[in-house]
């Protein structure tokens, strides 16, 4: 699947609201890091390097949400599309 640059931005805020919709919060801070899945003290954090192209924040979000186990909820099917394949490619 193709995606534009300016789709992205639009699939970041839906995939940050599934984020928060499962229980998530999607943090954007700046260090030396790539960013991913975490707990702390049993909260489900994503953190995402500010400094990250937008297509490497939307990659960082969908692994993570993977990880979370979204394949239990209802996703729209064109986010559930984007999910799967932008996983498979790491």
């Amino acid at each position: 699947m193709k995606l534009k640059e300016k789709e992205f931005d639009n699939i970041l805020q839906d995939l940050k609201q599934i984020a928060t919709q499962i229980g998530a919060r999607v943090r954007f801070e700046r260090g030396d890091f790539k960013g991913g899945y975490c707990l702390i003290k049993e909260d489900k954090v994503i953190v995402i390097n500010k400094l990250s192209s937008l297509q490497k924040k939307v990659l960082i979000l969908t692994t993570a949400l993977k990880e979370l186990g979204v394949e239990e909820i209802f996703l729209p099917p064109r986010i559930r599309e984007i999910i799967d394949e932008m996983s498979e490619n790491l």
